[in-house]
């Protein structure tokens, strides 16, 4: 079963119908016990890192899903999704987040004068293979909307990469748990096949 954490932030509606379109019965997550049955979790999330992680703590979500990736079943966070996974952000205050991928999330270096949010499409290169790209075409194009972007702490762990005026980690893995800072749902053909790859993923590499 595929579970869509549902706190009341970001598209879950986008990400469910998508899923849904690729031939799977997702559901919405409302509470820490349903995560327990799942097979799949889907971090979606759009919103500020603090904010989202304060109301984590509050509704009792953040062991569950700690546990939910210790115990080797596939994890996906989508964009503020898998900002969540790193250790902590830069936004607003400085906020501890899941701890599950060791990095920091800090705001894009605007001196280029490129625009911040960075919105639209960009290229992924990808760095490594991984099952979420299987048939998909390296250096296709996804949409993005970001103004954070994370750095993780071990090259080995970032899958691929996206420039905008530098280059920017847009997909991150360790072990059973992957995060995309692009949105998938959002990205057409490439999108859809990647969140396909992931609900076939028994999440080993």
């Amino acid at each position: 079963m595929i579970g869509i954490l549902n706190i009341g932030v970001g598209n879950v509606q986008s990400v469910y119908n998508a899923i849904y379109e690729n031939g799977f019965d997702p559901v919405f997550v409302n509470s820490p016990d349903e995560i327990k049955d799942l097979s799949h979790l889907i971090l979606p999330g759009v919103g500020n890192f603090s904010a989202v992680m304060a109301n984590l703590n509050k509704l009792n979500f953040v062991n569950p899903i700690k546990n939910f990736s210790a115990e080797n079943k596939p994890m996906l966070g989508i964009c503020l999704g898998m900002q969540l996974l790193a250790s902590y952000s830069e936004e607003g205050n400085k906020t501890s987040g899941l701890n599950i991928i060791p990095a920091t999330v800090s705001k894009i270096d605007n001196t280029q004068q490129l625009r911040v949010p960075h919105v639209g499409w960009n290229e992924v290169n990808c760095t490594q293979k991984h099952p979420i790209f299987i048939n998909i075409k390296d250096q296709r194009d996804f949409y993005f909307v970001h103004s954070y972007h994370m750095q993780c702490n071990n090259r080995e762990n970032v899958i691929a990469t996206t420039h905008y005026g530098t280059e920017l980690t847009c997909a991150v893995a360790y072990k059973n748990v992957v995060g995309v800072q692009f949105h998938p749902e959002k990205s057409q053909k490439n999108g859809m096949q990647l969140l396909e790859n992931f609900c076939n993923w028994d999440g080993q590499c």
